[in-house]
């Protein structure tokens, strides 16, 4: 109810559940169980919000004004469908406790989601709903009275490895130069020694001119720094070198920085406290915000060693090869643990875009018009538009021009 009222639309609610209260309120009021009590706004209510533990609701689709609706609520009810029991069901991950088939590093696929099955992935769906309910309780209350909220962008860069060729240390260098020559990539080989020279920049090393663009145009803008020791999945510069601590300090002065968790960290909380304290230490003040490498989000385990970690908000919630909301909404929400039933301290914020979902893309258009699409729902809520780019990928060689296309993606939507 908070998620649905308060933060989506800025409206404050109270809850009674003695009938005289109710009664005898003059203001707006709803009910929300099965049968109403007077001639009030009634929200028929579906099983799922008055059950205990996890059961495996059967999904059946249905259409609200040309917005994907399930948990219908039938006749009498003043709206079509259970918006609070379907928000939870997206909100919470409720699917996720479910059983299903994890891919390669432990992730639920979005293709076993009900909004990839139901074609509703790239909407955010739960802030429609909202709008939707707040159309109907002007109706029967039209000096209902709001908070408006604005839209609102947020630009994410990944660091999970600063540099490619520089920074590596002796053994890793000539390792990797090796490794290339094998190889026949003579072009990787050419750029290694004009990196180790010097004459030529690192192609990864990008974070002057990102930070640059986001002062010129003004965007708000968060950088996540793996900070962690060498393994199979994390391959970013020795936490020991002084060069590399001193860009991560650099760009702290001029963005948000905190911590991209290592792969390794997923299920050591230890680790991953150590890494939280070691990154403090460089920027000196504290990391309170968290990613996890490759999105690995295991519902509700990740969350609760994020809390044990003592972090207050995550950035992880969304797909890396799919675009649009893992949960349903473009509004950050708190973290609710089905087998606590609880709400925890901690606030995730959904993003909508992946780089690694759009590198498949022929051409930039093409690319811009899938954001595009997004973008405009996002505005029709007054929603925050998250993307999530990384050094590497913008300092890669590729048909796309990634540097050209994330300038023009700063352009388009950060307003």
């Amino acid at each position: 109810m908070k998620q649905v009222f308060t933060r989506i639309l800025g409206i404050e609610v109270s809850y009674t559940t003695k009938v005289e209260d109710f009664i005898k309120h003059t203001g707006p009021k709803i009910t929300y169980t099965k049968q109403p009590l007077q001639n009030e706004f009634f929200v028929r209510s579906n099983d799922l919000l008055f059950e205990q533990g996890i059961n495996d609701f059967e999904i059946v689709m249905g259409n609200w004004e040309g917005i994907p609706c399930f948990f219908a609520t039938g006749e009498g009810s003043a709206l079509p469908f259970d918006i609070f029991s379907a928000s939870f069901y997206l909100i919470t991950r409720y699917e996720e406790y479910l059983p299903y088939v994890k891919d390669s590093h432990g992730r639920f696929s979005p293709k076993e989601s009900v909004g990839y099955k139901n074609k509703f992935l790239q909407i955010p769906v739960v802030d429609f709903w909202a709008f939707k309910l707040l159309d109907a309780l002007k109706e029967r209350f039209p000096d209902i009275e709001r908070e408006k909220r604005t839209y609102n962008y947020l630009s994410v860069i990944d660091v999970t490895s600063s540099h490619c060729f520089a920074q590596r240390g002796f053994v890793r260098s000539i390792a990797g130069f090796l490794l290339d020559l094998g190889s026949f990539k003579l072009r990787r080989v050419g750029q290694r020694i004009s990196v180790w020279l010097n004459p030529k920049k690192d192609p990864y090393d990008n974070f002057s001119t990102l930070i640059e663009t986001h002062k010129q145009k003004n965007v708000k803008s968060m950088f996540f720094f793996q900070f962690a020791t060498y393994s199979t999945y994390d391959k970013n510069v020795s936490t020991n070198n002084n060069k590399f601590r001193f860009l991560i300090k650099s760009v702290a002065d001029y963005s948000i920085v905190s911590l991209c968790a290592s792969y390794s960290s997923f299920d050591d909380i230890h680790l991953l406290k150590q890494e939280k304290k070691n990154l403090a230490n460089v920027i000196n003040r504290p990391v309170n915000y968290s990613r996890m490498r490759y999105n690995r989000v295991d519902v509700p385990e990740t969350y609760r060693n994020l809390i044990n970690a003592e972090f207050t908000d995550d950035y992880t919630m969304g797909y890396t090869h799919e675009i649009g909301f893992r949960a349903g909404t473009c509004t950050c929400f708190y973290f609710y643990d089905l087998h606590l039933e609880l709400q925890q301290p901690i606030r995730i914020h959904p993003f909508a875009v992946h780089d690694y979902a759009l590198v498949n893309a022929k051409k930039s258009d093409e690319i811009i018009r899938k954001l595009d699409a997004l973008q405009h729902s996002i505005k029709k809520v007054q929603g925050e538009f998250i993307t999530i780019f990384s050094n590497e990928l913008l300092g890669g060689s590729s048909r796309i021009d990634w540097k050209d296309l994330y300038v023009q993606i700063l352009n388009r939507y950060n307003s």
